[in-house]
């Protein structure tokens, strides 16, 4: 009796292990199942990861109410724009998560962009900066004002994308389901209400080249950056499942919206407002008004959610200092406690800090350069007070003088 045998392995062939005939060739069960898993293993493995992967995140994806308790540990006030945020948030990663489980109906949830309206230092970079840490996702930062329309000098929009993927090290799935936050969206406003007949490269160009990304497509971009080159090899990104928040300071809005209310009117008989009475708040924005300001009705169109950042009141400057994880206050403690010293604010201190913030209009990231300002001297003689208490009180502050040195050994008179 002739027994076959396997034209890979030599096995003889047997009722455990039956051989499949080619031409003049055999191969065996045992080498099949052995080639399949060299094929297809990886692949097997990758999808079981992926898996794995998507299980967590949807575990692990906070609900509205731990984004703002999150949020609230590194912005003080704003209450409104953080809850706006959290849900938004909240909303676009349950889309893309948990609908995958959902299998019953046809339904499609369109992404919700948001939209951060507020005075310069109101903290809108850092919302985004806060939700990107706490989520664990990729975020661009990108400026609007470099950018230009495609063929002009400037930044090509699609360089935005570049950074997104830079910022995911080059995973293009991390980069598809990050976030890119556009500031300064609203130094990209048309020149004019109308429809300009000459190009406007810096403004109404860039807003019809932002619309492609934010409503979601497959974009090809420069993976190193750059510009545009017919040789270059390109990296295709789906902005589908990518969140856009564009936040400005919008300038100019304020008259906009005092127009809307008809305070500008002329004539006897009406009662004079005061200051404070006339003027109007970002809670009031509505579409139009930007459509007004120089937004596109179609980039408007998809910025459905719009948060108000109110300017920060003095109390608020004050809790801005001392009150989140990162304040400054800490940071500089942290700093002085390196060389031994242990530094104190008194409670007039940190008003003057906060009022000296409100009087030059610079919100909440002009408390560091006051700080800066008034800190440079002692900070240059630091090392020599080892073991000492600094004590910053409201005359150094205002006029400069020397802080209270307090060597620690001894007790503080009074």
């Amino acid at each position: 009796m002739t027994y076959r045998h396997c034209s890979f392995c030599d096995a003889t062939e047997s009722e455990k292990n039956p051989l499949i005939a080619g031409n003049g060739v055999y191969i065996c069960k045992n080498c099949v199942v052995s080639a399949y898993k060299i094929m297809f293993g990886d692949e097997k493995d990758s999808l079981a990861q992926e898996s794995k992967e998507l299980l967590e995140a949807v575990n692990n994806l906070m609900t509205p109410k731990e984004l703002n308790n999150f949020l609230g540990e590194y912005i003080i006030g704003q209450e409104k724009a953080r809850k706006l945020l959290s849900v938004a948030v909240y909303n676009h990663y349950k889309r893309i998560f948990k609908t995958k489980n959902v299998t019953n109906d046809d339904t499609e949830i369109s992404k919700s962009n948001v939209l951060l309206i507020g005075p310069t230092g109101s903290g809108k970079t850092l919302m985004a900066q806060t939700i990107a840490r706490v989520l664990n996702v990729p975020i661009a930062i990108a400026d609007a004002t470099s950018l230009t329309e495609a063929g002009y000098v400037g930044e090509d929009v699609e360089n935005i994308l570049t950074k997104l993927l830079q910022a995911a090290d080059g995973d293009i799935k991390r980069a598809q389901q990050g976030i890119v936050f556009i500031d300064e969206v609203d130094k990209v406003a048309r020149m004019s209400e109308n429809r300009s007949i000459t190009r406007d490269v810096s403004g109404e160009g860039v807003q019809q080249a932002l619309l492609k990304i934010i409503e979601g497509s497959a974009v090809n971009i420069p993976p190193k950056g750059g510009r545009k080159h017919p040789n270059q090899e390109f990296t295709s990104i789906d902005t589908t499942n990518i969140l856009f928040i564009c936040g400005g300071a919008f300038d100019g809005l304020e008259d906009i919206l005092k127009r809307k209310q008809g305070q500008n009117i002329l004539g006897f008989g009406h009662d004079k407002k005061t200051k404070d009475e006339q003027k109007p708040t970002y809670d009031m924005v509505e579409p139009d008004d930007l459509v007004h300001f120089g937004l596109i009705p179609e980039l408007v169109g998809r910025l459905p959610i719009i948060a108000s950042l109110s300017e920060i009141s003095e109390r608020d400057m004050v809790r801005i200092l001392t009150e989140p994880k990162n304040s400054l206050v800490r940071q500089y403690k942290k700093l002085f406690s390196i060389d031994e010293v242990e530094l104190n604010f008194d409670e007039d201190a940190l008003l003057a800090i906060a009022a000296k913030a409100i009087k030059r209009k610079t919100g909440a990231r002009g408390l560091r350069a006051i700080l800066e300002e008034n800190m440079i001297d002692i900070m240059y003689e630091l090392p020599e007070y080892a073991g000492y208490e600094v004590l910053i009180t409201k005359e150094v502050i205002e006029n400069g003088e020397k802080p209270i040195y307090i060597k620690k050994t001894t007790k503080k008179i009074a």
